[in-house]
């Protein structure tokens, strides 16, 4: 009797352990659906309000508050202004005067007292022109006479960028600041050209692409070797669907150093380089990064482990698996993810107040700042 008691204390057992399991299972498939509408279906901004406190204390009390009476507050705001066109930009007047300056009550002559002046933005197309390159030939008469050969004189050719091409450097910079800068891809600058009356093909300017990029190798090198030198840099890597290629889905590799924008201030240059490359092995960053040892900032692909480099992780990327656990919990309910989403926010509060800070004030801050990500991680 004992034995099919401590039988069935086990199987019963079992079915508990199994049970808690389904529903640990079930619990986990239900936030996968939460996650999952709310990346169809919801917004995919990722903001964050800015709190003072912990939790969202305030909107839980506000929704439990009872009704009160409410209370009209008048304030005043600025009034929104047109901001003034840039003063270098070169002006032409146009007047518009009145045809009769008599006065219509006593017919005396009218004076001026004061004007009106209202600016309106023109906008000039560009203009296309044809440089020719004259080069005279010239040629001795008594030589002619005389010789069974005469030498011929001419000024040498002007240097091209484009050998026997008739490509100029304004023209291949607007093919590639439109290209690369402005995504306007060549068949659609091959139609612009037409509007113009010019036949010019985008086989032509993707070979003016091929060409200049070998012109621009020795400065692409030379900043590559000023980005390996700095002590923390940037790297991602994103999918790029390439025409005609064997495998349709390569890489394009971003590496970069400094601050979204230049800072005069700023130690650490801004370079930005590019690296394309049909793999997204972890050899790619290996070979680009030439043995650097400092720290590398990256979205935690495993790629990068293969590097000698000091991997930091980013915040972004940390806050928003934090983002998707808020989006799954109870509304009106709040728990760690809220807090550590407000610790975050209070993170980025520190470098918005580094960026137009001094150097002593921006130590400081650096140093508040770190003690905060040692704090939100240790929690």
């Amino acid at each position: 009797m004992q034995n099919e008691l401590d039988v069935l204390r086990q199987q019963l057992a079992k079915q508990t352990e199994m049970i808690a399991q389904l529903q640990a299972r079930n619990n986990y498939l239900e936030e996968q659906f939460i996650l999952a509408q709310q990346k169809r279906f919801g917004a995919s901004c990722e903001s964050h309000p800015i709190q003072s406190d912990l939790f969202n204390e305030a909107k839980t009390l506000v929704e439990e508050a009872p009704e009160q009476d409410v209370e009209t507050i008048e304030y005043q705001r600025k009034k929104p202004t047109r901001q003034l066109l840039p003063k270098e930009l070169s002006r032409e007047r146009d007047f518009h005067d009145i045809e009769h300056k008599q006065c219509d009550c006593c017919g005396g002559e009218l004076h001026q007292m004061d004007e009106d002046v209202s600016e309106k933005l023109e906008f000039i197309p560009a203009q296309v022109k044809v440089i020719e390159h004259v080069r005279p030939k010239y040629s001795c008469r008594q030589c002619e006479k005389t010789q069974t050969q005469v030498e011929i004189k001419q000024a040498h050719v002007p240097a091209s960028r484009i050998p026997k091409g008739i490509a100029t450097a304004s023209l291949l910079s607007q093919i590639i600041t439109s290209k690369y800068q402005y995504g306007l891809a060549l068949y659609r600058q091959e139609s612009l050209f037409k509007q113009y009356g010019i036949a010019l093909g985008r086989r032509t300017m993707a070979d003016w692409m091929l060409r200049c990029a070998s012109l621009f190798k020795p400065l692409y090198d030379r900043l590559q070797v000023v980005w390996l030198q700095q002590p923390m840099i940037h790297a991602d890597e994103t999918t790029v669907k390439v025409v005609k290629e064997d495998k349709q889905t390569s890489y394009m590799w971003l590496y970069c150093s400094g601050t979204d924008l230049p800072v005069g201030e700023e130690s650490i240059p801004n370079i930005v380089l590019f690296d394309y490359q049909n793999s997204r092995a972890g050899r790619c960053p290996v070979s680009f990064l030439q043995g650097y040892d400092g720290y590398l900032q990256v979205d935690g692909y495993a790629g990068y482990e293969q590097t000698q480099a000091t991997l930091v992780g980013c915040w972004a990327h940390a806050r928003r698996k934090f983002k998707e656990a808020e989006n799954e919990q109870v509304i009106g309910k709040t728990g760690k993810a809220n807090w550590a989403l407000n610790h975050i926010q209070k993170l980025y509060r520190v470098e918005t107040a580094i960026k137009t800070a001094s150097a002593q004030d921006k130590q400081i801050a650096r140093e508040k700042q770190s003690t905060l990500a040692t704090s939100t991680m240790d929690s």
